[in-house]
């Protein structure tokens, strides 16, 4: 099934993002908490790519297994490192294993590389990425990436609104947020897309906090931490267990007001945990908010 007809079937989707463990050993561990996270009901479950594509084979044998499971994957694809001929080939490969949803990424540059530079015979951007990979005939539900708050590359929210206008008339059908914190800026954000014309699902990202440190790492992929978040977390956080909480109590606010607000489902950073993400689809639950 693609994440193109989920949206059409249903008023709420939900999704988790997952990321590739370092190591080969912790992938098991992986899967005990996939297996967690798959009994709380997901539409789909996300892989990403890694850092420069350090990730790419672990990936694509992480959505192979999530399929076999009876997960649907969304995996993600960069342009990181690779000629038109690679890209290409994985593609083939992708296709091959049955996986019919894709998100189409630029990707982030290897660590130690401040700047973005593509492979020979590669991409750019991302909505070069989309273009070939319509142009070969592939029949990839393709998703693409959204900022709230402007890409920090991007020179600012109305170019990077240009660059995402691309990537959908480029053949994206479907946009997932990155994590921002004020709600406002997402519902400004889709009344912006709309006025363009972009009439695709914009899916919210919400990050789920666990630990105080992700607070101020957050701030580096381009999304505002409110004042308040950071105060009120400050006074206790080297105690991990709270700060878990008030990620939880956060996460159910912001959730409700955006799927009351009328967006079309949410799609959890959940950091390869359940625990947090269980907790706020409870929360959400006992307030009558479901998934449907």
């Amino acid at each position: 099934m693609t994440i193109q007809e989920i949206f059409q079937k249903k008023s709420r989707v939900l999704s988790f993002e997952i990321f590739a463990p370092k190591r080969d050993g912790d992938l098991e561990d992986l899967f005990r908490v996939v297996g967690e996270l798959k009994g709380l009901g997901p539409d789909y479950i996300s892989i990403t790519y890694g850092a420069g594509g350090s990730s790419r084979d672990k990936t694509y044998g992480i959505a192979v297994r999530l399929k076999e499971m009876g997960a649907l994957p969304l995996m993600h694809f960069t342009c990181v490192g690779h000629s038109r001929s690679e890209i290409k080939a994985l593609l083939d490969q992708v296709q091959a294993a049955g996986i019919e949803n894709i998100l189409a990424l630029r990707g982030d540059p290897p660590k130690g590389q401040a700047d973005f530079v593509p492979a020979p015979d590669g991409f750019r951007y991302a909505d070069e990425l989309v273009a070939f990979i319509r142009s070969q005939g592939y029949r990839f539900c393709l998703g693409v990436a959204g900022y709230p708050e402007g890409h920090p590359e991007a020179g600012g929210l109305d170019k990077d609104l240009v660059n995402l206008k691309r990537k959908m008339d480029a053949g994206g059908q479907f946009i997932v947020t990155q994590l921002f914190y004020e709600n406002r800026d997402y519902f400004q954000y889709v009344q912006r897309l709309r006025q363009m014309g972009i009439q695709a699902p914009v899916q919210p990202g919400v990050w789920l906090l666990t630990d105080y440190v992700q607070v101020e790492k957050t701030a580096s992929l381009g999304a505002s931490v409110p004042r308040e978040l950071i105060e009120g977390l400050r006074p206790f956080k080297d105690d991990k267990e709270r700060v878990a909480q008030a990620g939880i109590d956060f996460a159910t606010r912001q959730c409700e007001q955006l799927l009351l607000g009328g967006a079309p489902g949410i799609h959890f950073y959940v950091m390869n945990k359940s625990r947090s993400v269980g907790a706020v689809l409870e929360n959400l639950r006992a307030k009558g908010i479901v998934f449907a």
